[in-house]
């Protein structure tokens, strides 16, 4: 349930949406371990559907790239690295990312070869 949640999935009830934000809220989700196996698992049983992008050579010469001032958080550093690095673009709203310029945006109907989500 929680990756539904993540992911606005159109068969979770507004109900349990409601109820997830609101523990969210109070920092009440917790996530076993397991799950993320399970994430993992459930993209196996689709190859093609996603690839994941190591944090190689080429993404750290991309965050030393960023500017100074790009993001305060390292997690979105790397994101951003990430995309840079693969000539991608990024999917975010993000506000601090997309007023940056130092990444290429996706945008909605615009054809891409890719996408860094």
């Amino acid at each position: 349930m929680w990756l539904w949640w993540l992911t606005r999935h159109p068969e979770m009830s507004d109900r349990e949406r409601a109820a997830l934000d609101r523990a969210a809220e109070k920092r009440q989700l917790f996530l076993p371990a397991i799950s993320l196996w399970e994430a993992q698992m459930r993209r196996a049983s689709a190859p093609g559907v996603l690839t994941v992008l190591p944090l190689d050579v080429e993404v750290v010469i991309a965050l030393g790239r960023l500017p100074g001032a790009f993001h305060g958080d390292p997690a979105d550093r790397l994101i951003a690295a990430t995309a840079r690095a693969h000539r991608l673009p990024l999917a975010t709203h993000d506000e601090r990312i997309r007023k940056s310029r130092a990444v290429r945006l996706w945008t909605a109907g615009r054809r891409a070869g890719g996408l860094a989500p």
